[in-house]
This record gives C-alpha cells, structure tokens and sequence, in this order.
C-alpha cells in the first residue's frame, strides 16, 4: 500500500481555481497578482525573463541570502554573478564532490542502530547541510556545519512567512527580527573571516567553491565584492539546507510506501555497487533510485510555488498582465496534472523508466526555467541519489505510521519529519 499523498493547502488552491477559470486568472492581496498554472504558463514564464524582476518577487529571501544573491538579481548583476558561480556547480566539479557526499552519509547512518526508528528527513538534513559544506566549502566551513545550521534556523523561519509579512517584522524590530538579525551577525562574522584569510591564499592551493567566488574573474577582469561572496556563499548552504533535504524527505516518504520498490532498489544498489558507496560512474547505472528521485521532485517539488514582478506589460490565453503585478506559478500544480502526468497522485516512479516516456517543455519543472533556473540542480540530484543509495546499501527499511504533512513558503518539506526504522544492516565498504 502507498502512503497517503501529501497536499499543499495553497498549491491545492491554486489547482481547483485553474479547474474553475482556466490557465491564467487573477486576484488581489495587497496588491494585483496573476496566477498562470500549466505547462505552457511555465514555458512562457521561462521565455520572457526580460519581463520580469527577480528581487521584488523573492525580497522575503534578502534576510537569509543578502541583496546581493544571485536568487535575488537582475540584468547584468545577475549575468555576472551567476557566470562566477556556475563553475563550481558544473557537472565535472559535481563529479570531485562524491566521495564527500558518500562519506557524509555513511557518518550520519553509523548512528543509526539496527532496528532504530528515527526522523530520516531530519538526519539527511544535517548531513546534506554538512555534505554542501564539505564539498563546495571545505572541511574548515563544514566544521561548523552545526552551529552554522542553528543560526540559520532563525533566519529561515523568516522566510516561511510572506514576503510582505517580513517587511512588517523589519519596521517593528520584532523579537523574532532581532533574533534573526543576531543570528545573521554570527554567520557573517565566521563567513566574512574566511573570505579575508582566502584574500591572502592563492587559489591554487584552495579547490573549492569558496577560493573560486573569491579568486575568480569574469570575462572583464571583475570579480566578486566580500559581500557578493558572503551571499553566493549563504545562498549556497540555505539552498542545500532546505530544498535538497526536504526532497530527500519526500523521497524516503513516497519510497517508504513502497515496501517492494525498496528492495528492488537496494538490490539495485547492492548490484551496481557490491554495497559500497556509489562512485560517479556508478550513478547512471542506479536507473531506479533516479527513477524515485525524479518521482518525489514530481509529486512533492521543494520549489511548489514560485514567483515572478512583472515590470513590462505581457498577454497570456488573451489576458494582459500589467506591470506592478506579482505573476504566480507552480511547478506542484503542473506535476499533479492528471492531463500532463498518468495517475499524478501516485507516487510512481516506474513511469520514469517506461520506453518513451518524457515530459514534453513546461511538464517537470522542478528547478524552474530559463535564465534563473536553479543552478545547483545537478548537485542536488547528486547528492540526492548518493544519500539514498547509502541509505538502501545499509539495509531496507520501513515508514512508520504517522501523520506527515507539508509546511514551507520557500521550500515545501515535510512538517514533523518522516520517521522510519532500519531493519537490517551491512557495512558499506569504503
């Protein structure tokens, strides 16, 4: 028997009024906005980044990521610091990173005793926090992965509020801003510290992410200020503190529901790699934990709802949308679309392996499109499919009954964690 599927209150709005109204309809909040659901709303959306801004659209995101983040930039900006950050999350340096990832997750399952029930989305989140760190920042940054994660905490839970809501908490000097903003002091105290000794190294001598945004160079000769490389640096662990893990939750959710798809991956595991940790190579082989990797970024994607400022007029189904409107869309409403995905609330993911089955431009949007699509997709996927293939080679496991739910304006991840007890072990071989 599956697990319940798991509902997304506004996301599950957002599809009964496209039901009701069609692909583009509007309402007001504060101000106007467009809701644009389906795959051929994403593609236009994708198409026609020059009619829209980034920054108003994810303001609620500065606090944690800073002004200067590439998730927050336009134009020219955006063009520059994405072109600085792009290197280190390219497919080849993602390749370096494995073994990292692999040796994060075997520390965190060497706490887990055989039998053991516990909060799987909880342990992955840490290690995928410490993992991000490790790989892209070194093992100077990831030794402070927990303390850097606690101070993050306060800062995330500002952006799990609406946008407008967090402006509200700035002017009032609420205690939970204050809290936020001492929080922040301390992040940026030890990020800022790092980026000075890397001013004084030279970068051949430091490989990861960090020496590169420091060092590196456009095709102008600019490079990044302290404060560019401060909030590549934050948008980098925030991205892999949240979205990645709360993927990883919905993964070991909607596989937990499978009993028998479990062993049929962890034989797959066990097959490809004898039960060692996954090498690079060995990852295309892992056909069916993609399959369940692609299944949760379908059913349940981090990124349910996002969003886009309209600042030039456009028309979409024969409405004009104006400048000064916030446009909505919703990678969740497109994935549960029974007329774009067979069964879309069943957590599936043979059909990722059917001959001939692939979405067509705007049907799996898990990352967005266009000029902002998300660049860590390949890191995520990566570390993604390792975690759990280090998971399955320690043993199968089961879903204990509980109620999971969905929570998060900035990535949706289960609420109370998705709890699960390991039934057998095997060491992984190094």
């Amino acid at each position: 028997m599956t697990a319940p599927t798991v509902s997304y209150p506004f996301a599950e709005w957002l599809i009964t009024m496209s039901r009701l109204r069609g692909s583009v309809f509007f309402g007001w909040l504060g101000r106007p906005y467009a809701y644009l659901i389906g795959p051929e709303a994403n593609e236009f959306v994708f198409s026609h980044d020059t009619h829209f801004r980034q920054r108003e659209a994810f303001k609620g995101l500065i606090p944690v990521d800073g002004p200067t983040s590439v998730v927050v930039s336009d134009g020219e900006d955006h063009t520059r610091r994405r072109g600085l950050v792009r290197p280190g999350l390219h497919h080849r340096k993602v390749a370096g990173y494995v073994a990292t990832m692999s040796r994060t997750a075997e520390e965190a399952l060497d706490g887990v005793r055989p039998g053991e029930t516990f909060d799987a989305y909880g342990l992955f989140r840490s290690a995928i926090r410490r993992s991000t760190m490790r790989a892209l920042f070194g093992d100077r940054m990831a030794e402070q992965a927990d303390v850097i994660g606690a101070n993050l905490q306060p800062l995330m839970d500002l952006t799990d509020l609406l946008p407008d809501l967090v402006g509200v908490h700035e002017r009032l000097r609420t205690g939970r801003w204050r809290r936020a903003m001492a929080a922040k002091e301390e992040i940026d105290r030890f990020v800022y510290a790092e980026i000075a000794r890397l001013r004084d190294t030279d970068a051949e001598a430091e490989s990861q992410v960090l020496a590169t945004l420091v060092h590196g160079r456009d095709g102008t000769g600019s490079g990044l200020s302290d404060e560019e490389v401060r909030d590549q640096v934050v948008t980098l662990i925030a991205a892999g503190y949240e979205t990645t893990s709360a993927a990883m939750g919905w993964a070991l959710y909607g596989l937990g529901g499978r009993p028998e798809l479990i062993e049929q991956a962890r034989a797959e595991v066990l097959e490809v790699t004898g039960g060692a940790a996954p090498t690079m190579e060995q990852l295309p082989q892992l056909k069916l934990v993609g399959a369940v990797i692609s299944e949760a970024l379908r059913l349940y994607p981090p990124g349910s709802i996002s969003a886009r400022y309209v600042v030039q007029e456009l028309e979409f189904g024969g409405k004009r949308i104006k400048p000064g409107t916030m446009l909505i869309y919703s990678p969740y409403a497109t994935h549960r679309t029974a007329a774009v995905f067979d069964r879309p609330l069943e957590f599936r993911p043979e059909r990722w392996l059917e001959d001939g089955f692939k979405p067509a431009l705007g049907e799996y949007v898990p990352f967005g499109g266009g000029v902002h699509r998300c660049l860590g997709s390949t890191m995520a996927t990566t570390e993604l499919t390792v975690m759990l293939a280090c998971l399955l080679a320690r043993g199968s496991f089961a879903l204990e009954p509980q109620k999971v739910r969905a929570t998060g304006m900035s990535s949706m991840r289960p609420r109370d964690g998705v709890r699960i007890t390991l039934r057998e072990t095997a060491a992984i071989r190094p």
